[in-house]
């Protein structure tokens, strides 16, 4: 079962998905298909581990509530949302979601996991929120922001494929480069993992080997963050 809250803003308000009940928080952080099928999946996933999620719209300001399928046809527009997004007012946007999760009576600790294009958001938003955990797959944006990293406070799991032909496997290095040695931070590289490759909701991206691996990390991870 899915509940819309809304979250408002000094210039505007946008809808807020929420599944589950009672448990930690998990702010879900869309790719570029906006808050869809695949996003409810892994919703579910969560939910049955015991979580509340939480997945703002965060395209509401270039268009309230855009979804489209996971198809090669629907790429050029989700690359043409992301290339509208303003990112500043995007971190402020995903901030003030965090605080309405975190107001939530049901709620105890509260983590961030997000995809792709949510990679990288999310990786943003913990480095100006306070949050109990970060899990980022795939932000093809961090690489060139590890400057925020030391501003982490949270426990950080970062998942990347090395067969990403959107993110250069020495763009990857970089992140490698950049966690070795930190106490509270980690990533795995699946090496056969292209783009996207845990999105079972698009057949053109989806690897359910490489997919099953890094859930199992990232369920893990949480549980130790989050539940523990």
């Amino acid at each position: 079962m899915t509940r819309i809250e809304r979250v408002a803003v000094p210039d505007g308000e946008f809808d807020l998905h929420v599944w589950g009940t009672r448990g930690p928080g998990i702010l879900l952080v869309q790719e570029i298909f906006g808050v869809g099928d695949y996003m409810e999946a892994v919703a579910e996933d969560l939910v049955a581990l015991g979580y509340v999620v939480a997945a703002p719209d965060m395209f509401w300001r270039i268009q309230p509530n855009w979804t489209t399928k996971h198809n090669e046809e629907a790429l050029p527009k989700g690359m043409s949302m992301v290339s509208q997004f303003d990112w500043d007012k995007g971190v402020e946007d995903a901030k003030a979601a965090l605080d309405v999760l975190k107001g939530f009576p049901e709620v105890g600790k509260v983590g961030v996991l997000g995809f792709c294009f949510g990679g990288t958001l999310a990786f943003l938003l913990a480095a100006n929120a306070e949050v109990d955990s970060l899990v980022s797959f795939y932000g093809s944006g961090v690489p060139g922001a590890l400057d925020q990293l030391d501003a982490i406070n949270a426990p950080v799991q970062f998942h990347f494929g090395g067969a990403d032909p959107y993110i250069p496997r020495e763009d990857v290095a970089r992140v490698e480069q950049a966690v070795d040695g930190r106490e509270n931070a980690e990533i795995h590289v699946q090496e056969d993992g292209g783009h996207a490759f845990h999105n079972r909701k698009a057949p053109m991206f989806y690897q359910p080997e490489p997919a099953a691996r890094a859930w199992r990390l990232t369920e893990a991870f949480l549980q130790r963050t989050l539940l523990s």
